[in-house]
């Protein structure tokens, strides 16, 4: 079993920056890539980024350039750097874990509120 779970969320200014966190613990060495997915009140959830086991990552567009995933594997850790936050970021921001073809992991979800 994977356990993950974020920290990093709150209430910042249009314009402004935040990291998410996600640790994983348990059956990491199972785990062949992470990413952060968010959902907006009334929406679906989406992905937002990526990064495999290789370090491979990629990001939905409306993020790209302002949002980076990286990974400490010695901390067991992936982060979600944020920058230039707009209002339409707001969303509850969950951490996945997939193991092998079809498992999915989630954390509990960190809110992230961007003021405009």
């Amino acid at each position: 079993q994977v356990q993950l779970v974020e920290s990093g969320g709150g209430l910042v200014q249009a314009g402004g920056s935040l990291r998410l966190s996600c640790a994983a613990s348990g059956s990491i060495s199972s785990i062949n890539a992470m990413g952060w997915y968010r959902q907006a009140p009334g929406k679906q959830r989406e992905l937002v980024a990526v990064i495999t086991s290789g370090g491979s990552t990629d990001y939905r567009s409306s993020v790209s350039g302002r949002f980076t995933i990286s990974r400490d594997n010695a901390k067991n850790t992936v982060y979600l750097q944020m920058t230039s936050l707009k209002f339409e970021d707001t969303a509850v921001y969950y951490c996945n874990a997939k193991e092998g073809l079809s498992i999915n992991h989630w954390g509990k979800g960190t809110l992230v509120t961007v003021s405009s």
